[in-house]
């Protein structure tokens, strides 16, 4: 099972318009958001995934009202973090800040997913994988990532753009 990440896309609807198209054009059989989408409207544009998108809300999600009505209308699940999941034989730990890992961590999970520094995180710790694609929501074309991580072979990959 393949599935994307993307993590502070901070309202930058052109974006996240792109980052729709990348997924969808990857085949990717869900989505992870890992926090600070910050308007309902963002929602509205990733409602153009055609893979179902769960996540976690981050510390710039204020609008919860609007964001929380914005997922139900769009079949979304988000959550405060931290989030667990059970996909493909793996246990998935979704957090927004990585001060929120340690709190929430255990032996069982294979994957950890978070967002919050805008910085590519990539690493193994033991039989646990820690991947944050980093920064999506940036003006600089070609420095802009989403991930895409394979749940069988724990390998992730970074969609820039």
């Amino acid at each position: 099972m393949r599935i994307g990440v993307v993590s502070d896309t901070h309202n930058h609807l052109r974006n996240v318009t792109r980052i729709v198209a990348l997924f969808n054009e990857a085949g990717v059989e869900r989505v992870v958001h890992t926090g600070d989408i910050t308007q309902p409207k963002t929602l509205d544009v990733l409602a153009g995934l055609h893979a179902p998108l769960v996540g976690v809300y981050g510390n710039n999600d204020l609008e919860r009202a609007g964001l929380a009505a914005a997922a139900e209308r769009h079949g979304f699940h988000l959550v405060d973090p931290p989030l667990e999941l059970a996909w493909a034989g793996r246990r998935i730990l979704v957090v927004h800040d990585p001060r929120e890992i340690e709190p929430a961590l255990r032996s069982e999970h294979d994957v950890v997913l978070h967002g919050h520094e805008h910085r590519r995180v990539l690493e193994r710790d033991g039989h646990r994988l820690i991947f944050n694609p980093g920064e999506c929501a940036g003006h600089m074309p070609g420095l802009n990532a989403v991930g895409m991580l394979d749940l069988v072979s724990l390998e992730a990959e970074l969609l820039r753009f």
